[in-house]
């Protein structure tokens, strides 16, 4: 036996390095190009609601803090609500007023107030489905 220990190791530790930082970059790529799909599709749905509900300037969906304002005036609530989303620990009270502000959509669309429920649960499916779907009445 050899007391020395003189053992060669080989590592193929740059290309192993190489391989996490591969697959994290295209991770990082899937996660936001998915997110920027879903943004995408919110913000057409809330501008095709606008649009229905003839309410004025369409176009705040695409703008993050304007698509609040753009929600109050579709819902009719005041304006003065955005402090519920913008105030730090007032905002978790914003949370249940989401609940209200996407009932009052669903019933200004002709929709019963499941449907803004389920817009605030589910809204990759049902956003689109209040702004594209017939109604009866659009007030």
């Amino acid at each position: 036996m050899d007391p020395t220990y003189n053992y060669q190791y080989s590592s193929d530790m740059p290309a192993a390095a190489g391989g996490a930082a591969l697959f994290a970059g295209g991770m990082f790529l899937f996660i936001m190009l998915f997110i920027l799909v879903i943004y995408v599709l919110m913000a057409i749905s809330l501008m095709k609601i606008a649009n229905r509900t003839n309410t004025p300037n369409a176009w705040f969906a695409w703008i993050p803090i304007l698509n609040l304002i753009l929600m109050l005036q579709i819902a009719n609530r005041p304006m003065w609500w955005l402090i519920f989303w913008l105030v730090p620990i007032v905002n978790i009270v914003g949370i249940v007023l989401n609940f209200v502000i996407w009932i009052d959509i669903a019933k200004r669309l002709g929709k019963s107030a499941v449907m803004g429920v389920l817009a605030v649960l589910i809204p990759i499916i049902f956003m689109p489905y209040l702004a594209f779907s017939k109604s009866d009445t659009v007030a």
